[in-house]
């Protein structure tokens, strides 16, 4: 973590205020995002997102890692969901199409307010943007079917958190 000088980087100074505030907000709200770094590397994150209350994504326990570089908070981290969801903007590799993480970025974005934007995009997706070609369609088109596959990821999810603990 610290350079031969022991002078911490700027992205490193900074994840750590990031990890800091993410632990303050955690014992103040619950605002269904976790995130925390691995031991051994900061510049790696393990996260988790809790679908949304009132909403089809509900109870579901949805993983992503954040790989930051030193560039940031100049530049957004690489953001992938480890966990399967069918969503019109998450590529099936785990990519997520949004557009902070891309053109919008903007320094200003900490790790708290990347992941409740990734909590946004699940219940008020860009089916104009589509990385899942098939769960956009499917979207605009037949949005019980969407919302049945969707709950079909959400028990899935509970079940590989539950098979995890």
């Amino acid at each position: 973590m610290e350079s031969p000088s022991g002078d911490l980087s700027m992205a490193k100074k900074r994840l750590l205020t990031d990890f800091k505030r993410i632990n303050q907000s955690q014992d103040t709200e619950d605002d269904g995002v976790l995130a925390t770094p691995h031991d051994d590397d900061i510049m790696i994150w393990d996260c988790v997102i809790f679908g949304p209350e009132n909403s089809v994504w509900e109870n579901g326990v949805f993983k992503l890692e954040m790989k930051f570089t030193e560039e940031y908070p100049n530049k957004p981290p690489e953001v992938l969901m480890k966990t399967k969801v069918f969503h019109p903007n998450f590529y099936v590799n785990g990519h997520i199409c949004i557009d902070i993480l891309k053109d919008q970025w903007s320094p200003i974005y900490d790790i708290k307010s990347i992941l409740t934007s990734i909590q946004s995009l699940l219940t008020d997706p860009n089916p104009s943007s589509p990385a899942n070609v098939e769960a956009a369609k499917l979207y605009n088109d037949n949005i019980q079917e969407y919302n049945k596959k969707v709950k079909e990821c959400v028990e899935k999810s509970i079940a590989e958190a539950e098979a995890e603990e």
